[in-house]
């Protein structure tokens, strides 16, 4: 099969897009998750996300066939506890990676528990509404450690020649606390500094991301780190390949920029 790219995407609020004025105010980021296909050199044969609303002491691995769902959110309307995404899972496929993990000296563990979170299902019922191809989840770690993360999406890099898109699904942007106009600034400048960073040469933006927290406004715009560490898996899955961003989006929710982009 052709290698498939990697992608760091916004995987916007909540269920989004079962909320319609949610979804209007996500139109943007909707539109670039149902571009991402064609962005594929063909149909892959699974997905492989790695989301920031699942970590776990040591790197863990869905292996259910069927994957339940996990609603991991809070205050929305009785039916978006009813969605369903009724993708199947890829066992194979995620002995294979949990093999790569170990491979490369990081610990791993199978799950054959845990569901698709919300940062899964979300952009995936855009991106293929009809749940036709397989997917399964990699945990983040809870320490949260760039490295280890950089690490991760290198050791998963030959899934891509199998046919398999990495994607890493967090927000460029995520502090809940400041979700209107005073998040103007500090995202803004992040942003800026995110894309410089991503456009620098493959040998320079690594070491320049592993140092996020030197970025302007990095812990205002990341005060826990937990939607920025999937860039870093999607990063080392195509480290010497260029980025391109494919999301951009200003104002949102009154004042929040926010980014994605395709690695390969």
């Amino acid at each position: 099969m052709a290698r498939m790219p990697s992608f760091f995407i916004s995987h916007g609020g909540g269920p989004w897009p079962w909320l319609p004025r949610w979804r209007a105010e996500f139109a943007p980021l909707e539109q670039s998750l149902r571009d991402m296909p064609a962005q594929l050199p063909e149909v892959p044969r699974a997905l492989l996300v790695v989301s920031g609303h699942w970590e776990s002491d040591v790197f863990s691995v869905m292996s259910a066939a069927r994957p339940p769902m996990v609603y991991d959110y809070h205050g929305f309307p009785p039916e978006t506890y009813e969605i369903s995404y009724p993708a199947t899972g890829a066992p194979d496929l995620a002995n294979d990676a949990a093999a790569l993990i170990a491979d490369a000296g990081l610990a791993v563990r199978m799950d054959d528990t845990i569901g698709f979170d919300h940062g899964t299902f979300a952009p995936l019922a855009v991106m293929y509404p009809k749940a036709d191809v397989p997917v399964f989840q990699v945990s983040l770690r809870a320490d949260y450690d760039p490295e280890a993360h950089l690490a991760l999406g290198r050791a998963l890099a030959p899934l891509r020649d199998k046919g398999v898109v990495i994607i890493g699904s967090g927000l460029s942007y995520h502090n809940l606390r400041l979700m209107n106009a005073s998040a103007r600034e500090p995202s803004e400048a992040f942003d800026e500094w995110l894309t410089a960073a991503l456009d620098e040469a493959p040998e320079a933006r690594s070491k320049t991301l592993l140092h996020w927290e030197d970025a302007p406004h990095a812990r205002v715009c990341h005060a826990q780190e937990d939607h920025f560490m999937p860039i870093f898996a999607a990063l080392g899955a195509a480290e010497a390949e260029p980025a391109t961003r494919i999301y951009h989006q200003k104002g949102i929710f009154g004042g929040v920029t926010a980014s994605g982009w395709r690695f390969g």
